[in-house]
């Protein structure tokens, strides 16, 4: 993550070599992934040698897909030149609400780490926060949480902010992450948690969010004016504006509606079922 300053002129264009170069990898983040990746992995295989069919290989290769996702969000050019080049920023967005969560969340994350964990205070810990995760988890504030997180990062006094300043940077990743995760619960319902609201009505839930991204995405399109002059004036940064709000138009409402297109499919097709989906007992049973 990084500093930055007010910018009087447009950087240099990026090219592939510098583009390609620019990673930085903090090792903390590193270790704390990496404890993160063995403690589901420990869990996943205690889980999976006892009761085979309960969690799949496919939960094991989307969780730790949803780690290398956020690693590459946080460490690579993504983040390294998110503050030379607005587009960049908005990909490194992208990642993080719309790739990094349900890839979490679909590995079916509470078991495994809870039983990835030696018994003591940390299981319990976790146990709790989990629980108090699966309460917070509705649809209203899941929907509540990314329309914040995503309108109000765009603000333009927020989104500079965010850029000079480094805990504001560092916050604006989490709210990110957070509220992806909270918007994506209700939607990937891992298991062992419960559905809050009868599963058609997150067809509407997942388009109402596709209908605010959007009215941002076409702000940042057809504006007449630069938002964010950090990234510089003129022709080239509304240029860059204009490309930004077409990366969160297109990718991320393909985010929304696809998945509203599976849901629907699956609801008019009784038969179809969720083999990942396994069923279990109450989360307060797990812990």
């Amino acid at each position: 993550m990084h500093t930055t300053s007010h910018r009087t002129e447009p950087s240099p264009p990026l090219d592939a070599a510098t583009a390609l170069r620019a990673w930085e990898i903090p090792p903390a983040l590193v270790v704390a992934l990496a404890v993160t990746a063995l403690v589901y992995a420990r869990g996943w295989r205690r889980l999976h040698v006892r009761r085979p069919g309960r969690v799949s290989a496919r939960r094991l290769v989307a969780f730790l897909a949803g780690l290398g996702a956020l690693l590459v969000a946080l460490t690579s050019p993504l983040d390294t030149l998110a503050d030379r080049s607005l587009p960049i920023h908005m990909a490194q967005h992208l990642v993080l609400l719309v790739v990094v969560p349900p890839l979490l969340l679909a590995g079916a994350p509470i078991v495994p780490l809870l039983r990835g964990l030696p018994s003591g205070r940390m299981r319990t810990a976790l146990g709790a926060v989990v629980a108090l995760a699966d309460r917070v988890a509705h649809p209203v504030v899941g929907v509540v949480a990314l329309s914040l997180a995503t309108w109000g990062w765009h603000v333009p006094a927020a989104f500079e902010l965010a850029l000079r300043d480094r805990a504001w940077h560092v916050a604006e990743h989490a709210s990110f992450l957070g509220a992806g995760l909270l918007f994506w619960w209700p939607v990937v319902q891992p298991w062992p948690s419960r559905a809050r609201w009868p599963r058609w009505a997150i067809v509407p839930y997942l388009l109402l969010a596709d209908v605010q991204n959007s009215a941002l995405a076409a702000l940042l399109i057809f504006a007449d004016r630069v938002f964010y002059p950090t990234y510089g004036v003129g022709p080239a940064a509304l240029a860059d504006q204009a490309l930004a709000g077409l990366l969160m138009w297109v990718p991320m409402s393909l985010a929304y509606l696809v998945p509203a297109a599976v849901v629907t499919w699956r609801l008019l097709s009784p038969a179809e079922r969720d083999e990942g989906r396994p069923v279990g007992p109450p989360l307060e049973a797990l812990r």
